[in-house]
């Protein structure tokens, strides 16, 4: 679902630069005055060899690191002089997350994992919020495993309890690392298709980073970085089934 021309840019970063160990004798630039604009509703593959950065620029969309130096808006707002306190609150609101490992506490159920965000904002969980945190563990198949706990299911629904988890708060952005990354083909396929279907139906806009180039081939755009630096920003072909036919159909 990408966005009509002339919508305003979700992100638009503008000569970032990233360096650590400033003014030390190891210092080293990492990111290396990148601009990247992200319009609402992409779907976006971020692609690059290790050491490229991709790490490194995700932390900074999602407001975990600083730039260095440069202009970075989210949703037309300047982020990059908040404090941390604001930054937290901008993070919690705009942003959801998903990592090549799950990342749930064992001790949780699956609809506990789901409403860890709204917990973690408020300290409480509404009744709009688990009824929220139930349909998207519905919409994900796991109608069935709202009481499991993480050691109770496979790898594939414990990061399909993730990607519901990112959803629960409805962020405009999800930054999703690897998330396929730590699955066997079967489970990954499943997982790629549950991105592409949560992307179709809410609207959502997605980056994520992925060193596999069948799934980057069925984005709707590939940014790649290489050395720090943006080598390619392209449109991926247009009028194409935008999931694989060996990946399952959406779930029911």
């Amino acid at each position: 679902m990408a966005a009509p021309p002339g919508t305003p840019a979700l992100i638009a970063l503008s000569c970032i630069k990233k360096s650590y160990n400033i003014g030390h004798p190891s210092e080293a630039e990492i990111l290396h005055g990148l601009d990247l604009q992200v319009a609402a509703g992409e779907f976006i593959a971020l692609m690059g060899p290790s050491g490229s950065g991709k790490s490194t620029l995700l932390n900074i969309l999602g407001l975990l690191e600083r730039a260095t130096s440069g202009d970075y808006r989210l949703q037309g707002e300047t982020v990059q002089n908040l404090d941390d306190a604001a930054l937290t609150l901008r993070r919690r609101h705009t942003l959801g997350f998903v990592f090549q490992f799950h990342h749930l506490l064992p001790a949780f159920s699956a609809l506990e994992n789901v409403t860890l965000p709204a917990l973690m904002g408020k300290g409480r969980v509404s009744s709009q919020q688990r009824e929220r945190a139930r349909s998207l563990l519905d919409a994900v198949g796991l109608a069935h495993a709202m009481d499991k706990r993480p050691g109770e299911l496979s790898g594939g629904m414990q990061q399909r309890v993730a990607i519901a988890r990112a959803l629960v708060l409805d962020p405009p952005l999800v930054l999703a690392d690897e998330p396929t990354g730590n699955l066997d083909t079967a489970a990954s396929s499943e997982v790629f298709a549950l991105l592409r279907r949560m992307h179709a139906e809410r609207g959502t806009s997605f980056i994520i980073v992925t060193h596999d180039p069948r799934l980057a081939a069925h984005c709707d755009r590939l940014v790649e970085l290489v050395d720090g630096r943006i080598a390619r920003d392209e449109a991926m072909v247009q009028g194409v089934e935008p999931v694989p036919s060996s990946l399952p159909a959406p779930l029911p």
